[in-house]
């Protein structure tokens, strides 16, 4: 895994390049699961006009098994079953996946495909989620250069961070004092909370979760003697209460690490603020001996996996 993350700066930059004409559409569906669909709420929650959904949520529930005319379908792997349910759901859909030949992409529906070119991935997504969002970033004319810079300048700087969080997470484990872990994200970092944390449940094993701050001020704060709590800090609108908030849950007993660049602004930081979320768990992980990546089954896609050339 540690491998992978660190190829992170260079695979960005062959997507910022292979996707800097690319125009995507606004006002439809972008369905995807897991990291994939974290991906578009970082868009989302900046006022993109985007209609972000679970793959599994929209075939089942909203869907209505009626054909619409376009959507914007995400896998990394381009197997992943729900997404593939909703193919059939749309007269044309664009595909963005890192597999440019696989049964996402076979489809006669598919009007586009966005290769996301992030190479082999055998541990939790990290060089895809990057790209994914520069390629969405780049497909509604927002700019993502300076972050992808930012990248291959930082990446000691955030693998510090991730290690020195990785201890105090490790010793609160080890004097048996762990009660929870909690990623807190706000607006467009909401979607770097959910992505952190789960990347945090699978390579570690310990359950996390990723909410909003006024989401775990409305009663998860509750639990915070013996939590830890990794805060992403940002300059935007809820910067205060973020603020105000974990003054009172670090005096309740909580391990309160803050995670902080004010060198990007808050809608970039999604591209740059997991990094050293990726670092801490890796690190985590090897504290806590993990030997495995995937045990209770595989990731969930379907099929042979497919080469990439």
């Amino acid at each position: 895994m540690i491998q992978e993350i660190k190829e992170i700066p260079e695979k960005a930059q062959k997507v910022l390049k292979s996707t800097q004409k690319l125009i995507l559409p606004k006002g439809v569906p972008y369905l995807g699961m897991g990291s994939s669909y974290f991906t578009t709420l970082a868009l989302y929650y900046q006022g993109i006009d985007i209609k972000p959904e679970t793959a599994s949520t929209y075939y089942n529930y909203l869907s209505k098994m009626a054909k619409s005319k376009l959507a914007v379908l995400i896998s990394q792997s381009g197997r992943s079953s729900e997404v593939l349910w909703c193919t059939k759901l749309f007269n044309e859909y664009i595909a963005v996946t890192n597999y440019a030949k696989s049964d996402l992409t076979s489809s006669d529906s598919v009007m586009r495909i966005v290769e996301l070119k992030a190479g082999e991935e055998n541990y939790s997504s990290t060089k895809t989620y990057i790209n994914t969002l520069i390629a969405l970033y780049n497909g509604h004319r927002i700019d993502p250069s300076s972050a992808v810079d930012t990248l291959f300048s930082k990446m000691k700087d955030y693998e510090t961070w991730g290690k020195e969080a990785a201890e105090i997470l490790f010793k609160l484990i080890a004097e048996g004092r762990y009660k929870g872990f909690y990623i807190i994200g706000n607006g467009p970092n909401l979607a770097t909370a959910y992505k952190g944390a789960l990347t945090m449940t699978e390579m570690t094993k310990y359950p996390t979760f990723g909410m909003s701050v006024s989401s775990y001020d409305h009663g998860p704060k509750e639990s915070a003697k013996g939590s830890a709590i990794i805060v992403i800090k940002s300059n935007g609108p809820s910067y205060r209460r973020t603020s105000q908030l974990f003054k009172l849950v670090d005096k309740a007993g909580a391990e309160v690490i803050y995670l902080e660049d004010d060198e990007i602004p808050e809608y970039l930081s999604p591209i740059t603020s997991i990094i050293p979320l990726f670092f801490m768990t890796y690190y985590l992980a090897e504290n806590l001996h993990v030997k495995k990546a995937f045990e209770v089954g595989a990731k969930v896609t379907e099929g042979k996996k497919p080469k990439i050339k």
